[in-house]
């Protein structure tokens, strides 16, 4: 069996992380990780560093800390269920304002995204929605809160549920020339506003 094989790949994954911390002069990081100033000197000395390295006994433990680990897995799942709204959100037709409004992302940044997407860049206001078209949007609004029910103060609840209407729109489930994502928001927002909706 080679030594390689013999070595104990968490050993040297320590003292590779010691040694670069040493060289960059972070000793008190060492030190967080167990080491006194003892052992400092020792590590200092290249025989006692390839014993550590060669070592087949683990002279290291790791304890994992749960709750932080499921936090950051948490974060992590909630990042990529954002990144999936705010591209679903894009492709449906959503504007600059309202991606900076909810998500905090800037014009540039949302022009970023457009592009990668391969959404062409909106130019001009967007279309007034008509009385029709809202009285429209109402009906189909009431539908769907009672099979979808959320709270109107949670603006990316809102957000999801706006884009379903526009969704219906583009399977024809609703009217084919309904009015686009951002009119919609601007329409159920004044309604909330008003407190037209219970």
């Amino acid at each position: 069996m080679s030594q390689s094989a013999q070595q104990h790949p968490l050993n040297q994954a320590i003292v590779s992380q010691i040694l670069h911390d040493i060289r960059n002069g972070q000793t008190r990081k060492v030190m967080a990780m167990g080491f006194n100033e003892e052992d400092l000197k020792a590590l200092k000395d290249p025989q006692s560093i390839s014993l550590l390295m060669n070592s087949k006994a683990l002279w290291v433990s790791v304890s994992v800390n749960q709750d932080v680990m499921k936090r950051i897995i948490s974060q992590g799942a909630r990042d990529e269920e954002q990144d999936r709204m705010i591209d679903r959100a894009l492709k449906l037709g959503a504007s600059s304002q309202l991606m900076n409004d909810l998500f905090g992302l800037t014009h540039k940044e949302v022009a970023l995204r457009r592009s990668v997407l391969g959404i062409p860049s909106k130019k001009g206001r967007w279309p007034a929605i008509t009385e029709q078209q809202e009285l429209d949007l109402w009906e189909r609004w009431g539908r769907l809160i009672k099979s979808n029910p959320i709270s109107h103060s949670d603006s990316v609840a809102v957000l999801d549920l706006v884009m379903l209407l526009v969704e219906e729109q583009e399977s024809g489930l609703g009217k084919a020339d309904g009015p686009p994502l951002t009119a919609i928001w601007a329409t159920v927002n004044n309604w909330i506003d008003r407190g037209s909706l219970r």
